[in-house]
């Protein structure tokens, strides 16, 4: 697989159709039991967006006290529950993900390192991701409001990611599902993805898009040996270089590799003021961001799943929910 960093060819973008991805009882049943006449329609009437209110980190009350919103997902409900086009109760909930499930991916000795009463919620969340991923091949597209752990790998953690979702929900759906042989990772994260790097090192199946700040954590090169697409950035890039790079990258990515399915690691660090991104991204380019990329998985029929990644300023939830209406609205979030 020919790998290249941020020389990439200009190509126009075509208006965006979307077509459904049609379902059949085989898929049906590899996703898990049968379901009875009544689940079925109660599931009918759900939009593919996973929440927990187990998500929420809590550390005797510290929380309240961090800069960091440590409910990010609970604030993202929050607004987009003010929206009518979005109706409470309506929203997928993953139970916990068990150790057994853990130690398909992580290995034993980093498991027994983690201190597992605090981490709850992060269990949660990459149960979250990966129920996201199939609710994606059925849907067309969903979206888990926590997850996008993509520091951490099968042996080791890091800033702040302790249980490598994205690893988990790609492994299990090239395992588990028959018409997926093929997967790509889109991480506009700002910070580079080295745990899932690490995890996919020389794994033709998977294609690596990652476009991050190449001045701050974690600068792991061993790491970008993995990336298929790298598109590093200087602190402070705005809007207009930044999109013009990855509307590059994304079209020659996919010229390059075609997935079954994309999981879209969408940080909102990237943010103008956010403390560890160091980009100076404005909510409207973060909304034009999520609308192109789901716009061009919608005109290639590649399934898509999104997580929220990194994003540690207090005004992250309302831009994520907002960009989320704005899909919406758009026509780009069918179910």
């Amino acid at each position: 697989m020919k790998r290249f960093t941020e020389k990439v060819h200009h190509e126009q973008q075509k208006e965006a159709v979307w077509v459904m991805r049609e379902k059949d009882d085989e898929q049906s049943e590899q996703v898990g039991k049968r379901k009875s006449d009544e689940e079925q329609e109660d599931d009918s009437l759900k939009t593919p967006i996973v929440y927990s209110s187990r998500y929420g980190v809590r550390f005797c009350g510290m929380e309240k006290l961090h800069p960091f919103d440590a409910a990010k997902g609970a604030h993202v409900l929050k607004f987009l529950l003010k929206n009518e086009i979005f109706r409470h109760g309506r929203f997928y909930e993953p139970s916990e993900i068990t150790k057994a499930e853990l130690q398909k991916v992580h290995t034993r000795k980093y498991l027994r390192s983690l201190k597992r009463g605090y981490l709850r919620p992060m269990r949660f969340q990459t149960a979250g991701s990966i129920l996201a991923g199939s609710l994606a091949l059925r849907y067309g597209w969903a979206i888990n409001l926590g997850g996008g752990f993509h520091h951490c790998c099968a042996y080791k953690g890091g800033g702040f990611c302790p249980y490598a979702d994205i690893t988990l929900l790609i492994n299990k759906t090239l395992e588990e599902e028959p018409n997926v042989e093929t997967a790509m990772i889109v991480d506009l994260d700002a910070h580079q993805g080295n745990g899932h790097e690490r995890d996919f090192y020389e794994n033709e199946k998977v294609f690596i898009l990652d476009m991050y700040n190449a001045s701050i954590y974690p600068r792991d090169h061993e790491a970008k040996l993995a990336i298929s697409c790298a598109v590093e950035l200087k602190p402070r890039t705005a809007d207009e270089t930044y999109l013009k790079k990855l509307k590059r990258s994304f079209k020659y990515a996919l010229s390059e590799f075609r997935p079954d399915l994309l999981v879209y690691n969408a940080g909102t660090d990237i943010l103008l003021g956010d403390p560890l991104g160091l980009l100076s991204i404005t909510p409207e380019g973060v909304m034009e961001r999520d609308q192109f990329v789901f716009a061009t998985c919608r005109e290639e029929r590649i399934p898509i799943v999104m997580l929220l990644s990194g994003g540690y300023l207090k005004s992250s939830a309302k831009v994520i929910a907002e960009s989320i209406v704005n899909l919406k609205t758009k026509g780009l979030l069918v179910y």
